[in-house]
């Protein structure tokens, strides 16, 4: 064999592992994350925003937590028959190069139990939890109602 064959098949296997790291090296990006104050204090919140997957493989999330709330689930709110209901969401599935949006009135984050008084402005670090055993972390901006 000769030294440019050796070569070009060296530089293929280095781009092929520099691309098979990378691709294991993804992970999912959470954007425009804010929560939003209620208006008088309450034991729980909300968090909204959307968590995108640029990955080439799906990513589902089975879980949050972050230190500022107890307890973070992730909820649904649907019109069943006329009536506005909450469902907790266990698990949530993103396809590659698709995103999940967090909104008032639909998905969202239900922060519950907070360690402290929140104030607008303030940052909020939420951890999602996925089902290969990865982490995302988040940060999240305090909002006051309406804003």
């Amino acid at each position: 064999m000769n030294a440019t064959c050796l070569r070009l098949g060296l530089l293929a296997l280095t781009l092929a592992a520099s691309s098979a790291a990378s691709a294991a090296d993804c992970s999912l990006k959470i954007v425009d994350g804010w929560v939003r104050l209620p208006p008088a204090a309450m034991p729980m919140m909300a968090g909204f925003g959307r968590i995108e997957n640029p990955c080439a493989k799906p990513a589902t999330i089975t879980g949050a937590s972050s230190a500022a709330f107890g307890e973070v689930e992730m909820h649904e709110t649907r019109v069943v028959d006329g009536v506005s209901r909450m469902r907790a969401v266990p698990e949530l599935r993103i396809a590659p190069g698709e995103s999940a949006t967090f909104k008032p009135g639909g998905l969202h984050l239900m922060l519950m139990e907070p360690g402290a008084a929140l104030k607008p402005g303030s940052k909020v670090a939420i951890e999602f939890k996925l089902k290969d055993g990865k982490k995302a972390l988040g940060e999240f901006v305090v909002k006051k109602a309406g804003e």
